[in-house]
């Protein structure tokens, strides 16, 4: 049998247009649909390159190789970043080389740095210079940040506005030493600088003496301070007075702190007793009997009631041991100046007054119990240049 032969199409009619020789349009490929997907999606989509194939992913050990040459602190990191980043850029087929390698440069050469820096002792002094420094700005502070027993230092010589103090150790030469501090309650408008000056004056003075009862270690140029609220500062809510105990000439060393907690029980009840006729003393009017016999009289009467509390406080409680002659010693001498004073607080006219002036002062022991302070271990000789009385 001869092979049958297709039918061959009928003749084209000239001038017809010829078929094509391309396939017939498959499924994902049919004239005026969308572009066929890959298998990396579309071109355009996150990950993938104009032409559907993937974008190379950079090697996030070999940024971070980068970042820690150029810090100088982190040098080795670098370097082990790096060296970790090369192979796997190579195995995944990443971008990041150029990076992996300039951090690799930037470590070494960093680490040469440090090393040649340790060596000479030239990073050692930059080390030190920077702890300086550091130190330095912890120390530096605002007035109202200070607490109590704190030692400084203000370059603004004292000033009331000071902006801010250098904290120092209270054994250096320092202008001041914070006693405490207390806030000013129940004023709603600012009430003027006066205002809080004579408040602050009064509370300042209470809390130095009560931070520093031992008062003959107190030296003599050494005075009540104190650092209060500006209108600017006070919009701002600042309501706190600081006081302290300081000195212009920077020559205030030690601390003078005193307090009850720092005292034996004896000490704080002789001190307690005692230092109101200190205290009472500076109150001395300026102007003579002659010229306000009734602002004389009415100290004179402030200073017997002080020197008749002292004695009956000390001859009070029992006293023992090495403090029990000396204490006995001095409230025998107040007996006899309480006698004096009483005669002076009683005067009818200045004439009277000054008859009785000078007998008052000598039957006060002008030491105020030396002994009894030897015994009791506090501080038994006055400031330089300062006597019971206060005067200089």
């Amino acid at each position: 049998m001869e092979p049958t032969q297709p039918p061959q199409p009928p003749p084209t009619p000239q001038g017809a247009p010829q078929q094509q020789g391309w396939p017939a349009p498959g499924p994902y490929t049919s004239p005026g649909m969308p572009y066929a997907a890959g298998p990396y999606g579309p071109p355009g989509a996150p990950g993938v390159g104009p032409y559907g194939q993937p974008i190379r992913s950079t090697n996030g050990l070999a940024i971070g190789s980068l970042v820690s040459g150029i810090v100088c602190c982190l040098p080795p990191l670098g370097l082990v970043l790096g060296l970790i980043a090369l192979p796997q850029i190579r195995k995944k087929d990443q971008a990041g080389k150029g990076l992996a390698i300039a951090g690799i440069i930037l470590s070494v050469t960093s680490c040469l740095l440090v090393l040649i820096g340790f060596v000479t002792g030239g990073f050692g002094s930059v080390v030190n210079g920077f702890k300086e420094g550091m130190d330095e700005a912890a120390r530096t502070k605002s007035p109202f940040s200070l607490r109590t027993g704190q030692c400084f230092l203000d370059d603004g010589k004292l000033e009331e506005y000071a902006t801010d103090v250098e904290i120092v150790d209270c054994a250096k030469p320092h202008d001041g030493e914070v006693t405490g501090s207390f806030e000013l309650t129940g004023i709603a408008k600012w009430p003027g600088e006066s205002a809080i000056d004579e408040l602050a004056e009064k509370r300042c003075d209470a809390i130095n003496s009560a931070y520093a009862l031992d008062t003959w270690a107190v030296p003599v140029d050494v005075w009540v301070f104190y650092y209060m609220p500006s209108s600017q500062s006070w919009r701002g809510d600042d309501r706190t007075v600081t006081c302290a105990f300081a000195s212009e000439d920077r020559t205030f060393s030690g601390s003078v702190r005193s307090d009850a907690p720092m005292l034996t029980a004896d000490q704080e009840r002789f001190l307690e007793a005692v230092n109101p006729i200190e205290t009472v003393s500076y109150r001395e009017p300026d102007e003579d009997p002659d010229e306000d016999f009734a602002a004389n009289q009415a100290w004179a009467v402030e200073m017997l009631a002080a020197v008749d509390e002292a004695r009956a406080e000390l001859g009070r409680d029992p006293w023992t041991g090495v403090t029990k002659a000396p204490v006995a010693a001095l409230v025998k001498q107040l007996d006899a100046a309480s006698k004096q004073w009483r005669k002076l607080a009683g005067a009818a006219d200045a004439e009277a007054y000054w008859e009785a002036y000078d007998v008052a002062w000598e039957a006060l022991p002008e030491d105020l119990g030396a002994d009894a302070r030897t015994a009791l271990d506090l501080t038994d000789t006055p400031p330089v240049g300062e006597d019971a009385s206060g005067s200089v």
